[in-house]
């Protein structure tokens, strides 16, 4: 089967998601209104909370909540068969990622903009809240540690990639003073831009950069992990307009010249699926479809550390509140079609089915390797570019990605120490600094003391990512839907994505719990076990405010 067939299903249906649908949940649903006053206007302060264009916002939050995840998820799930990974990448982006991402800006906007965790506490509960931020935290420490080491490898296996990722930082920050200092169009601003991170794609694998074999006795791979963790404490603590908004959009911007290229060749090239549509002679070892697919593809169709961001970080931006829909939901058909990509590169960019059972030997197997050869396969296909050209500039785009979600979980890791100041009446940590170096130093206490003097200590809490990741994103619609019962709007469109969240998580969870059992993975099995009594007092506690809020709706409505 020709991969056009998917191109166009995917695209068109996403499309079909965000001019239909989102405008059905935007005015009938949340009922987003222009002239009210959003945190951004109400606190602006230059450096949080900052009125943004709506196209310079819409690069921030999608670049954050992108990350490798969404090449990641899709390029393993792929072992299942194309069709479940496609099905759930489409279907999450339209009725469940747009509807939660959108619907976590508006409740953060019409709450002072504040997090998803300290919401909690006003909409549901103090104990709901103080278990939802544990929840939070253990997402937040996961993301930043192992993006950490992501892009780590990525940069010491691509040596190419080296110069255009920290050289992208140097555009964005001309960018931001560019568009805030000297008031020149957003046009103009992006067409330099899209150039110059282009320009340095190209040069940089004639100047590969590599690490001495060992610093001060740490190996490459440490060393990189420190410079990311040192530079991202330094992001997190500049205002949003000069490193962290002209950074995410000119990489939003590059995501999309990139898909561009990788579309057009794809139907230049109309490479074929060789993958089975639905595999069922999946490789020993790998767990079941259901639930795990709904785990393992997080991003890309529905993700909690979308909430995270979408009320850290974008509510304090957003502009006019109907600018919601546009920088939620489109946010998330922008991450759907990296995710239909990753699904096509890594079902389509193999000459033969045998080429790609090679790959997929094992559950796990393919990720960004399969992106990345696969997709360089498609380009040189269809555009006659170098295939070595074409792996530095996925490389690099993955690479980037992963940096800005790990620019804006720093900060939201800070967040969360500084509500926790707040909650607790500690005031140092209330200061920015102080929190900053908090974050920085639980992540690094992971890293090289979970992971020795490597760093790569972040990937023992991995495999518990996908579900307490999918959890938090459960909790974050039950939020809204407590919300929206309070206020008598319907609902069904929250409320259904939120009960198939909770139910698949917590089936992962318990599967899980078994397989950590078995395999006598007492640290798993113990961190397993928090996150799963956190999200059954939570669910409860949510469940409670429901029957609270249905009951006054039902008061008033009498009276």
């Amino acid at each position: 089967m020709s991969a056009i067939l998917l191109l166009v299903l995917g695209l068109g249906g996403m499309a079909a998601g965000y001019f239909v649908y989102s405008r059905f949940i935007a005015e009938k649903i949340y009922k987003l209104d222009p002239d009210f006053r959003t945190p951004a206007h109400e606190f602006e302060d230059g450096v949080d909370f900052v009125p943004t264009n709506r196209f310079v916002l819409w690069g921030h939050h999608f670049t954050s909540v992108a990350g490798a995840a969404p090449i990641v998820g899709p390029a393993i799930a792929v072992i299942w068969g194309w069709l479940p990974a496609f099905l759930w990448v489409v279907l999450g982006t339209i009725f469940f990622a747009g509807v939660h991402d959108s619907g976590a800006i508006w409740a953060s906007v019409r709450n002072r903009a504040k997090s998803v965790g300290s919401l909690t506490g006003e909409v549901v509960g103090g104990r709901a809240r103080s278990v939802f931020m544990i929840v939070i935290f253990l997402v937040l420490l996961m993301v930043n540690a192992v993006f950490g080491v992501v892009i780590a490898k990525l940069l010491i296996n691509n040596p190419g990639a080296v110069v255009p990722v920290w050289g992208a930082i140097a555009v964005a920050l001309v960018i931001g003073q560019l568009i805030y200092r000297r008031k020149i169009g957003l046009g103009l601003v992006s067409v330099v831009g899209v150039v110059a991170l282009y320009a340095l794609i190209y040069i940089g694998p004639s100047v590969p950069v590599t690490l001495p074999e060992s610093t001060a006795g740490l190996s490459p791979n440490a060393m990189w992990i420190l410079i990311l963790f040192g530079y991202a404490a330094i992001a997190s603590l500049l205002p949003v307009w000069v490193l962290l908004q002209p950074r995410d959009y000119i990489n939003g911007l590059q995501l999309f010249v990139g898909l561009i290229l990788l579309y057009g060749a794809v139907i230049i090239a109309s490479p074929t699926v060789v993958a089975p549509m639905i595999n069922f002679g999946v490789p020993e070892g790998t767990p079941s479809m259901l639930p795990l697919l709904f785990v393992t593809i997080a991003c890309g169709a529905i993700s909690g550390f979308h909430g995270l961001v979408a009320s850290g970080t974008t509510s304090k931006q957003l502009d006019k509140e109907t600018d919601a829909r546009f920088v939620g939901y489109f946010g998330a058909v922008g991450e759907g079609a990296l995710a239909l990509a990753a699904i096509i590169a890594a079902t389509a960019g193999f000459a033969s089915l045998a080429d790609w059972q090679a790959v997929y030997t094992s559950f796990g197997q393919g990720s960004l390797t399969a992106f990345v050869d696969g997709g360089a396969f498609i380009l040189a296909a269809g555009t006659g570019m170098e295939v070595t050209v074409a792996a530095t500039l996925l490389t690099v785009m993955a690479a980037l990605f992963a940096g800005t979600t790990m620019d804006t979980g720093l900060r939201l890791q800070r967040y969360i120490f500084q509500e926790w100041g707040e909650i607790y009446n500690i005031g140092w940590m209330r200061k920015a600094l102080p929190a900053t170096l908090l974050s920085v130093a639980s992540c690094l206490i992971l890293a090289f003391g979970a992971g020795g003097a490597d760093g790569s200590g972040g990937l023992l809490i991995w495999p518990l990512f996908g579900t307490t990741n999918q959890l938090l994103a459960g909790l974050t619609l039950l939020v809204i839907t407590v919300m929206l019962v309070r206020r008598g709007r319907p609902t069904f469109y929250t409320l259904g994505p939120l009960v198939f969240l909770l139910v698949m998580t917590l089936a992962a969870l318990l599967m899980q719990l078994r397989d950590f059992f078995e395999k006598e993975n007492w640290f798993l099995l113990g961190l397993d076990l928090v996150v799963l009594v956190a999200a059954v007092l939570v669910t409860l506690e949510c469940v409670a405010a429901l029957r609270r809020a249905k009951g006054a709706a039902n008061d008033e409505s009498a009276s």
